[in-house]
C-alpha cells in the first residue's frame, strides 16, 4: 500500500488502533480486530466499489516536519469524478500546486496549468491501473486513492494489526462512525456516513515513526452518486502552447513541480 511511500510526504496508508480516554482519563487498550470497525469498512468498501460513478470534493491537508523540528500544515482541495471501469478526472489546486489527472481508458495525463506543460502514458485499463500508473510509475499520490480503488477493502485491510470503533460523530454537518486501525508503520482513521450510503467522509493517516508524527487528511463532501459528465470530461486536449514533458518531480510537500525544458 501506499503507506510505504509515504515517508516525509505524509501521503496514503493504513491503520490505527488509537487508545482514547473516554472516561475517568484511563486509556483504552486498543483491541485485535474490532468486529464493528471491519464490518464498517467493509460496507463501505462494498459500497464505493459497487458505485459506478460519482463526483466529490476533498479539501486536503498534509504535513511535513522541518530540519527545525517545525511543523508545517499544507492544504490544497480537489475535485474527482469517477466512472467505472476506466474513466478518472481529478483536478487538484494549492498553494504548490494547480494540475489535472485525466484517464479515459487509453492514456493517462498529468497536466500542470501553471507552467502549461503535460506528461502522458499510453495505458489501456482500469482505474486500479492508472492510479498504479501514477503512485508507481509517476510518484504522484491522489488523495484518498485508496478510496477509488475497484477493491478498497483489500488495500485498507492489508498489514492491519488492531483497530477500534469510536461510535458516531459529525463531520461536515453528517452523522459518520468513527473508525481507528493500526499497522507496523502507519495509524490512520475513517469517518464513514451512518445509514444505507456508507460513503467515507474524512480519513486521516498518520506517520507515527516519524519525528513529529506528520499526518495527512482528506474530508470529502458533496457526494454526487449520479453525476451527469460528459464522456470528453476524460480524454486530455493539450491547450494551446502546451509543452509535453517526459518526466517530473515531487517537491517536500508532496505536490507535483512540473518543470518546463525537462524534455
Amino acid at each position: 500500500m501506499k503507506h510505504e511511500i509515504l515517508k516525509m510526504r505524509g501521503l496514503r496508508a493504513i491503520p490505527l488502533a488509537v487508545a482514547l480516554s473516554l472516561a475517568g482519563g484511563t486509556a483504552l487498550a486498543a483491541e485485535a480486530i474490532n468486529p464493528d470497525a471491519d464490518a464498517i469498512l467493509r460496507a463501505m468498501s462494498k459500497f464505493m466499489a459497487g458505485t459506478k460513478a460519482f463526483s466529490v470534493n476533498a479539501d486536503i491537508s498534509n504535513e511535513i516536519i522541518t530540519q527545525e523540528s517545525q511543523k508545517l500544515q499544507f492544504n490544497s482541495s480537489a475535485t474527482a469524478v469517477l466512472e467505472r471501469p476506466s474513466r478518472l478526472h481529478v483536478a487538484r489546486q494549492g498553494g504548490f500546486v494547480d494540475a489535472e489527472v485525466s484517464y479515459d481508458g487509453k492514456n493517462l495525463t498529468l497536466y500542470g496549468k501553471k507552467v502549461n506543460a503535460y506528461v502522458q502514458q499510453a495505458l489501456t485499463g482500469g482505474i486500479d491501473d492508472a492510479i498504479n500508473a501514477l503512485e508507481i510509475g509517476i510518484g504522484i499520490n491522489l488523495p484518498g486513492s485508496d478510496l477509488l480503488t475497484s477493491d478498497p477493502y483489500a488495500r485498507l485491510s492489508s498489514g492491519i494489526i488492531s483497530s477500534g470503533y469510536y461510535g458516531t460523530e459529525i463531520v461536515g454537518g453528517i452523522e459518520s462512525h468513527h473508525l481507528a486501525f493500526r499497522t507496523a508503520k502507519v495509524d490512520w482513521q475513517l469517518w464513514v456516513k451512518a445509514g444505507d450510503e456508507p460513503l467515507p467522509m474524512k480519513y486521516v493517516i498518520t506517520t507515527k515513526f516519524l519525528a513529529g508524527a506528520p499526518q495527512y487528511s482528506v474530508q470529502f463532501s458533496n457526494w454526487n452518486l449520479k453525476p451527469a459528465v460528459n464522456a470528453s470530461r476524460f480524454t486530455f486536449v493539450a491547450p494551446k502552447g502546451a509543452e509535453k514533458l517526459e518526466r517530473l518531480a515531487v517537491d517536500e510537500t508532496g505536490e507535483i513541480t512540473i518543470q518546463k525544458g525537462s524534455k
